[in-house]
């Protein structure tokens, strides 16, 4: 049975097309709140709801590693960004 849809891709395209979708969708981001106009239409579509994680110590005697921090602005451009790279993705594939 031929398989159809996303299960014949593997999950590094997965990721590549997510990461793409990200990286358009903050472009699209920064470029409403430069350019849009102040007005109801650029706080839809501009306005993040950043989630963030601290910086993480990991001690392990000899080696003493440090992470972070991390943090995701996450906005209705940048989701509109993710399915654009998804639905592109979808057709050519």
């Amino acid at each position: 049975m031929a398989l159809k849809g996303s299960a014949k891709h593997n999950p590094g395209f997965h990721a590549i097309v997510l990461a793409t979708g990200f990286v358009v969708g903050g472009f699209l981001t920064q470029f409403g709140r430069m350019f849009l106009p102040a007005g109801a239409v650029k706080e839809v579509f501009t306005t993040g709801v950043t989630a963030s994680l601290g910086a993480i110590r990991i001690d392990l005697v000899i080696v003493n590693i440090g992470i972070g921090p991390f943090a995701f602005d996450v906005s209705l451009l940048g989701i509109l960004g993710v399915l654009a790279a998804y639905l592109i993705a979808r057709s050519m594939f």
